[in-house]
């Protein structure tokens, strides 16, 4: 395997490798430090990179395997990963894309804990705009991060500098965060897999919970393998509901399962799914107004002849989005932005922009965002409707494109979450249900830059979702796809 087709295998492969003792984390490290170095400059998605640190942990995980380490003690036992600049990574600033924090993590996140005890080399942390807030990654801090695919354009946020880094072969898979489709968005416009995990499946530790509640913690990669074998790794529990444990088409709710159940979430990647009943919408949440990019719709339109032809049974079905879907989201964004400008050391050092949001929060009302936490058990009702008659949801991964870099420069707050709500119109909605959703690659736009649909679960239905997105992935691929610049 060459140089360019290693630091695209993406983590499982990689981790395969390693065991095997094909290659060394060593070699594996030195590769990305190199690409990082070079490479790098252009994108600007790294905040940090930690290369001698980088290099000694390789070292170790090398010792370890020639040692007689098992793979099944470290999965990971080698293999780089990147950090969101949200998660703590010990002895380092969380910066959350300012300098307004000084203050450096004591200990690693528990994810980031996690994450090491399977033997991963964190190799850096990760670009995000100022306290998570947007779809685009550029901050008066750090700089603008820039996408692969299409340089004078975003990666998406808040999770850019993870999908760009990832995108462009600079680490097999970076962590993210999703609160109000942080993951998702990178993921389309990078294309990269992208699951949001149902809530609570991810360990949020120090952290009680993000953005109250709406946030959660993930990983882009490369593929939908690499995000299972994360999965396996860093979740609280194996799956609990799959591709096994729905009622079959056509049979009552007490049937027995289609397949097997899975016992890991890479074991639903290595197993197809069944047949699904899956309903796709077009549809919006009402009050954003928008229209949908023919080419995202073409893809729409052509994932679901493909979901067709594998077998499932795909019907139209809106989700009831309702008038309230996006009010109540709303509240929960302005408290958890108030929350962490509350927590920083120089709370003045932020962007004006950012400051007027925090500003709107610390003047939301207790009770705005007592009823957003109360009525989320109305919406999250009225949207699984869709489920009663279906197993998955799709929809397009977001409305538009990846913006040009600056477009939402010298904006104010309420002006700029008007404009980004009319890009990614189908996320929000999920993180205050709380169940899985995922962006997965389609096709590309006659602008060459990619499209992707979103697939959303029922519940605690995680592994429906991968093993569906794995089935998609083998019948068209795209981790061979490459950007151009960055082979």
């Amino acid at each position: 395997m060459d140089a360019s087709d290693l630091a695209y295998a993406g983590i499982a492969k990689q981790a395969e490798l390693i065991a095997a003792g094909e290659i060394g984390s060593r070699e594996l490290v030195d590769l990305y430090l190199e690409r990082i170095e070079r490479l790098d400059p252009l994108l600007n998605s790294f905040k940090i990179v930690f290369a001698e640190r980088a290099r000694m942990e390789a070292d170790q995980a090398d010792a370890r395997r020639k040692a007689g380490a098992s793979s099944g003690d470290r999965p990971l036992l080698g293999v780089p990963i990147a950090v969101k600049d949200e998660i703590d990574v010990a002895g380092e600033v969380t910066a959350f894309g300012t300098n307004a924090r000084e203050e450096r993590a004591r200990e690693d996140a528990e994810v980031v804990r996690r994450l090491r005890a399977a033997g991963a080399v964190i190799i850096g942390k990760t670009n995000v705009p100022e306290l998570c807030v947007w779809p685009f990654t550029e901050t008066a801090t750090f700089g603008v991060t820039r996408n692969p695919w299409d340089r004078q354009r975003t990666p998406g946020g808040s999770s850019g500098g993870s999908g760009a880094a990832v995108a462009a072969g600079l680490v097999g898979g970076a962590l993210a965060g999703d609160g109000a489709g942080s993951t998702r968005i990178p993921a389309s416009w990078c294309r990269l897999f992208g699951l949001k995990p149902q809530r609570d499946r991810v360990p949020l530790a120090p952290l009680t919970e993000g953005w109250h509640g709406l946030t959660v913690y993930s990983m882009l990669t490369r593929s939908v393998a690499d995000t299972a074998l994360f999965l396996d790794v860093a979740a609280n529990s194996a799956p609990t509901a799959d591709n096994g444990s729905r009622p079959a088409t056509g049979t009552s709710p007490a049937a027995p399962p289609a397949t097997s159940p899975a016992t890991s979430f890479l074991q639903a990647a290595r197993t197809p799914p069944g047949k699904l009943r899956i309903a796709f919408s077009a549809s919006m949440p009402p009050g954003v107004l928008t229209s949908l990019d023919p080419d995202a719709r073409r893809e729409l339109d052509e994932t679901v002849e493909l979901l067709r032809s594998l077998g499932h049974e795909v019907s139209e079905q809106d989700p009831e989005y309702g008038l309230d879907a996006v009010p109540t989201v709303i509240p929960r964004m302005l408290a958890g932005v108030r929350d962490q400008a509350r927590l920083l050391d120089h709370p003045e050092r932020l962007e004006k922009r950012t400051r007027t949001f925090a500003r709107l929060g610390a003047l939301l009302p207790a009770a705005a965002l007592q009823w957003s936490r109360e009525h989320e058990a109305v919406v999250r009702e009225r949207l699984n409707r869709v489920f009663e008659r279906h197993d998955v949801l799709i929809t397009p991964a977001t409305a538009k494109p990846p913006p040009r870099i600056g477009r939402f420069q010298g904006r104010g707050p309420v002006w700029t979450l008007y404009a980004v709500a009319g890009l990614v119109p189908y996320n929000a909605a999920w993180n205050l249900t709380g169940q899985p959703a995922c962006s997965v690659p389609a096709g590309f736009g006659s602008d060459g830059l990619p499209r992707a649909v979103q697939l959303v679960a029922r519940p605690d239905d995680d592994a429906t979702l991968i093993a569906l997105a794995a089935q998609i992935e083998a019948a068209r691929p795209w981790t061979q796809d490459r950007p151009p610049g960055f082979e």
